[in-house]
């Protein structure tokens, strides 16, 4: 998941910065939206950029924090002094994003933001906790429904270690993939195994440390028309 936060800053008493925020969905299709929070599974990505306008011959410099939302806002994580940067989310909880500026023109005066006692714009990432689960069968039959061998994926959330193999029941390997929303087709050496019993071992790690270890049968069932025990 990748969010993209600009701050936009205008220079003038009355006038508060505002935040927008996108982000690029599962299926890679950018969303807009203004907010100033985003939740999601790990990892999330955020481009955070300080985005000046009508600054005349002021020079910003910027300093940005980032922490987590139950710790003091200077037991900060990172600290970055760009004008914008980029970080990933791996750990699941709450993060506050925190922008501070200074604006100088060329005589040396200064003006600050926040101003002193007023607080700066924040904007806040939540990263959910882990969850895994596997079907126990699917039907690889091309009828467009359950044709994948892959965790339910409406309840896969932040895990950011995954392998998982495909066994027959004579132990031989048929499959492995390491992307949790990717899956297996039910073919091996280019062909639809027969329908039967199959093996999946699965070894995954969330963002909160939980560790996955799932063994368990797998049903091919390809004369099968309704989807069965998936979950796409």
């Amino acid at each position: 998941m990748i969010a993209l936060l600009a701050f936009t800053f205008v220079q003038g008493q009355t006038c508060t910065p505002t935040a927008t925020f996108s982000y690029t969905d599962a299926e890679g299709n950018p969303v807009e939206e203004k907010n100033t929070s985003f939740s999601g599974s790990a990892p999330v990505t955020g481009r955070f950029a300080a985005v000046p306008t009508d600054l005349g011959d002021y020079v910003g410099s910027y300093t940005w924090h980032v922490y987590a939302s139950d710790k003091n806002w200077n037991d900060y994580i990172i600290t970055r002094s760009d004008e914008e940067f980029e970080y990933t989310f791996v750990q699941s909880g709450s993060y506050i994003v925190e922008l501070r500026a200074t604006f100088t023109d060329p005589n040396g005066l200064t003006v600050d933001y926040p101003e002193e006692g007023t607080p700066p714009v924040t904007f806040t990432v939540t990263v959910s906790e882990s969850k895994l689960e596997m079907p126990n069968a699917f039907s690889p039959n091309g009828d467009g429904k359950n044709d994948i061998y892959r965790a339910k994926q409406s309840s896969l959330q932040s895990i950011v270690e995954f392998k998982a193999t495909i066994f027959n029941r004579w132990g031989q390997k048929l499959y492995q993939w390491t992307d949790p929303r990717g899956g297996w087709d039910g073919k091996y050496n280019g062909k639809t195994v027969k329908d039967g019993v199959y093996f999946v071992n699965v070894v995954a790690k969330g963002a909160d440390g939980v560790e996955y270890k799932i063994r368990k049968d797998v049903n091919v069932l390809t004369r099968y028309s309704e989807e069965e025990g998936g979950d796409e």
